[in-house]
């Protein structure tokens, strides 16, 4: 007899399923139309299936118990970052690190070194009974920009109309790398937190030397330079094994798209066997593997990898939305409350990233004027990394014991963790997810609010007769520029109103001949219009 099976297994592929096939009816609306991020709207189906339907059940699957749900989430987030960040160092151009290693140097260098610093001070202000050394590692968390997020903003229609390809390549270089160079900022805290606070109580060894020959030696040279070694390695010899194979016919299509998916595999597990930073290695790998810029050129026109990473970021922020601690952002025991939360997210979001771009933007070439510079330092999400380096943190901090219990100021690191770290990841993605959107509906806001005043010009006022004066007043000083010479021109004027944008003054009267004896005064009179 038919029986309904209700497992688990069942119910999140029916979901996920179900979820990603709607989506993708409306996919080109959302973000063509609409410009929403693909991450906004996973967040806001997981919150809809954990919470409203109760569909998801993040606990179950972890057989209800805390940490098999971190790991679970951490070889999750380990699983995205892997593919995505191999993916971006395939698409950038040949030999870009070395190409555009001035600029990528400062946003690396004095860049997250002042979004470490900038972040750290907000919290250690904001957060109550919160000393700093906390607040810098609970800074080191946000101070990469995500990659997934990173790809979502510099990818699609808008970008493409607002956003130099200089730009975008440089956002997903800088993403890239920075992903994996969080590791030196967030354990230069927490060493000095296990052996030096609290006369590093419960350690065989103690002292603030201890802890920086860890972090020189362990972080530095094992986890960063050895990374960064094993990642020139594999994507050297991958691309020599695939340059190999292609030239004799002995790899298929379908193989040759799929191989850097296959390849952030493994290195993720290799890594992960030897205890180095995979995200690091898997950005250098894809870089080497596309050095001669011969795979990028072969694939430019196959969709896969996008279509492969379009789903896993659906599924990872579906889970962040199930996953986020949202009852604790409010019942937290007092320890932060939420009026604090908010205030933070929102001051990080403009202070974090914006004040050093802003300082360094003249030393890097991409940023050209005042408005790359803003988007620049504006657009620096917290989203995948952040979550990733909070669960490293976490397990670290479950280790400073003291009579096999977690050290008092440790297990208060880890409960500020938890309740920060995810409520930013969440400003981030709500604010950057309706950034967009918001601007260009109040720039069409605008657009028809001046067409109406100009259709109005009684309604609108003195600022009516203002703009037509100062349209004169550069129709003036463009008259002042002999531009003789020209041919061939029509014999009637085109008007230009109020809500249109004039790139160069001397357009406006580009059917008129000047110069040819017809005075400024005459002109005036002759197209007395709203120009």
């Amino acid at each position: 007899m038919p029986t309904l099976v209700l497992s688990n297994f069942n119910v999140f592929c029916a979901v996920l399923g179900g979820f990603v096939t709607l989506y993708g009816l409306v996919s080109h609306f959302a973000k063509e139309r609409l410009y929403m991020s693909e991450p906004l709207i996973a967040v806001c189906a997981g919150v809809l299936f954990r919470h409203g339907t109760q569909w998801l059940r993040p606990e179950e699957y972890a057989f209800n118990d805390e940490m098999n749900l971190e790991v679970t989430t951490l070889d999750f987030t380990r699983l995205a970052l892997g593919v995505q960040l191999v993916l971006a160092g395939v698409q950038i151009p040949a030999k870009y690190l070395k190409a555009e290693w001035k600029s990528l140097a400062i946003l690396l260098g004095p860049g997250m070194t002042g979004m470490w610093v900038a972040s750290s001070l907000l919290m250690w202000a904001l957060i109550p009974n919160f000393s700093y050394l906390h607040a810098l590692a609970v800074a080191a968390c946000i101070t990469p920009t995500d990659p997934v997020l990173s790809n979502s903003i510099v990818k699609g229609k808008f970008a493409d109309q607002n956003i130099p390809v200089d730009m975008q390549n440089l956002i997903i270089a800088e993403s890239g790398a920075n992903d994996g160079l969080g590791y030196p900022f967030l354990f230069f805290a927490l060493y000095i937190i296990k052996y030096v606070m609290h006369n590093g109580e419960g350690q065989p060894q103690t002292g603030g030397g201890h802890a920086m020959a860890y972090w020189f030696g362990e972080t530095w040279g094992y986890v960063i330079i050895l990374s960064v070694l094993y990642g020139i390695v594999v994507g050297y010899l991958a691309r020599l094994a695939m340059k190999y194979s292609k030239d004799r016919e002995w790899i298929d299509h379908e193989n040759h798209v799929v191989f850097p998916v296959v390849l952030a595999l493994f290195i993720l597990g290799t890594c992960g066997l030897i205890g180095t930073d995979d995200l690091l290695a898997c950005f250098v790998a894809g870089n080497v593997l596309n050095w001669d810029n011969v795979y990028r050129h072969d694939t430019i026109q196959d969709s896969f990898q996008e279509t492969l990473d379009m789903l896993i970021n659906l599924a990872i922020f579906m889970w962040f939305g199930a996953v986020c601690p949202w009852y604790e952002f409010l019942h937290n025991h007092g320890r932060i409350p939420l009026y604090r939360l908010i205030v933070l997210g929102l001051l990080i979001i403009i202070f974090r990233r914006l004040p050093i771009v802003w300082l360094t933007s003249r030393k890097i070439r991409q940023c050209q004027n005042l408005t790359h510079t803003l988007f620049m330092g504006y657009f620096g999400p917290i989203g995948v990394g952040a979550a990733f380096y909070l669960h490293v943190a976490t397990e670290f901090l479950h280790q400073v014991q003291v009579d096999g219990h977690v050290r008092e100021d440790a297990e208060d690191l880890r409960e500020v963790l938890h309740l920060v770290v995810w409520f930013i990841i969440m400003t981030s993605i709500l604010v950057h997810g309706f950034s967009i959107p918001a601007g260009k509906l109040a720039f069409k806001i605008s657009r028809k609010v001046e067409r109406f005043a100009d259709s109005h010009p009684k309604l609108a006022g003195r600022n009516y007769y203002r703009r037509g004066e100062k349209r004169r007043r550069s129709l003036r000083a463009s008259m002042s520029v002999s531009v003789s010479g020209q041919s061939g021109l029509p014999q009637t004027p085109r008007r230009v109103w109020a809500h249109e944008s004039i790139s160069n003054p001397i357009q406006l009267f580009s059917d008129v001949e000047l110069g040819s004896g017809e005075s400024e005064s005459n002109l005036l009179q002759k197209y007395p219009g709203p120009i």
